[in-house]
């Protein structure tokens, strides 16, 4: 998995100091994976109507925030997606990508009418922050690293009778200038100028209302007491991932490696415009959709009774010579569909095929599910010409 820098220290999670909270391990540490029932917290997060509003801290998220009037328009020309236009309250993602088209950061982005913040995970914060201060120049822009002062916490929604008009419940967000620093994942609405390649009748990520809460660390320290004291239902990191596997949501810090770019993971979706200008990677971003076909393609896989690591090699079921034809990214245990994972495979692989790992020598099958097909991107014509007649003739 996509790992740009050195690790960044967090200060330590109120939430982890909870009765029965149990530490993540790999992109999730520093927050708690459960509470000792991970698929009962599933059921509260998938079903948030049915009970007080479930809250999943975030402890292995990094916020930056960028200030000063070029802000905007600065970062919308350095990244995949227009937010040369974002309003106060308004909540975007976007990409970082490198000069071929290749996932460097994703970040979420919320602003508040006077600055930017920027949300991203924790091996990804401090390479990011050094890229943007090397690109300041005479701008008015200043970047300020907020994780000393500020965490996260995620809730997933419609939460019935809690949930305010805006779609998110009052967790005592960080409001510095008077707009609540709440950041509303696009994945279920995307916006205007991205596609998705997922042909499903009903795409799952229709039901994704995640909301990320920045929130100062005292402010953070009481929802945490409170949660403790049973005001608002706990669910942990598992429970979040496994609803997003299901969702067919991308995670920079599970499903991207060095070779990434977003038409694999279907990340066109959400974090990319395609049409709003220049951009370092946009040559490739748009060649890619209009010429050519991604490389690879992500799948999600329904497994037979065990889960292997994530990293876990994929063959063809039955090929005894084990010939790679993808690597598992993001794997889960679902309270209703049981082992499901994500996968990058080859984008020649037929989507019929039955796919296998192996785990503890056993081969285990993996029926895969297409998210990006095999002919996603090429949605321009380009008409063959006529070979010149030989000379002569």
């Amino acid at each position: 998995m996509a790992d740009q820098s050195e690790p960044l220290e967090l200060p330590r999670s109120p939430f982890l100091d909870l009765d029965g909270a149990v530490e993540g391990t790999g992109p999730d540490a520093g927050t708690p994976a459960h509470y000792g029932g991970f698929l009962t917290e599933q059921r509260r997060l998938a079903r948030p109507g049915d009970g007080p509003v479930a809250i999943v801290d975030q402890g292995h998220l990094a916020v930056l925030r960028v200030e000063g009037g070029d802000r905007r328009s600065w970062l919308d020309s350095m990244t995949s997606q227009a937010l040369a236009q974002l309003q106060p309250g308004d909540s975007a993602e976007t990409l970082l990508l490198d000069a071929n088209g290749r996932i460097e950061h994703a970040v979420a982005a919320v602003d508040d009418g006077a600055s930017t913040w920027l949300i991203t995970e924790r091996s990804h914060a401090v390479g990011l922050a050094a890229w943007l201060n090397r690109m300041r120049f005479m701008l008015d822009v200043r970047v300020v690293p907020e994780h000393e002062g500020y965490g996260v916490v995620a809730t997933l929604g419609p939460t019935g009778e809690a949930v305010p008009s805006d779609g998110a419940p009052d967790l005592g967000a960080a409001a510095p200038n008077g707009v609540p620093v709440v950041w509303r994942d696009p994945w279920a609405d995307p916006p205007l100028g991205g596609v998705t390649y997922a042909m499903a009748a009903r795409h799952p990520g229709a039901a994704w209302h995640l909301a990320l809460h920045v929130l100062e660390r005292p402010a953070l320290a009481e929802l945490a007491r409170r949660a403790g004291a049973g005001e608002w239902a706990l669910a942990g990191q598992d429970a979040l991932e496994a609803l997003r596997i299901a969702a067919w949501r991308p995670r920079l810090g599970r499903d991207v490696d060095s070779r990434a770019i977003p038409h694999e993971l279907d990340w066109v979706r959400s974090a990319v415009h395609l049409t709003k200008g220049c951009y370092r990677g946009q040559e490739t971003v748009a060649k890619v959709h209009n010429l050519g076909h991604p490389p690879r393609r992500l799948v999600a896989l329904d497994l037979d009774g065990v889960a292997p690591e994530p990293g876990a090699a994929l063959h063809v079921a039955g090929d005894e010579g084990r010939k790679m034809v993808g690597r598992v990214t993001s794997v889960a245990l679902h309270f209703e569909e049981g082992p499901i994972a994500l996968a990058i495979v080859k984008r020649s692989l037929a989507p019929d095929a039955v796919l296998a790992t192996d785990v503890d020598e056993r081969e285990i099958a993996a029926a895969q599910r297409v998210i990006v097909p095999i002919d996603a991107g090429r949605t321009v014509d380009v008409p063959k010409l006529r070979r010149l007649q030989a000379r002569g003739d």
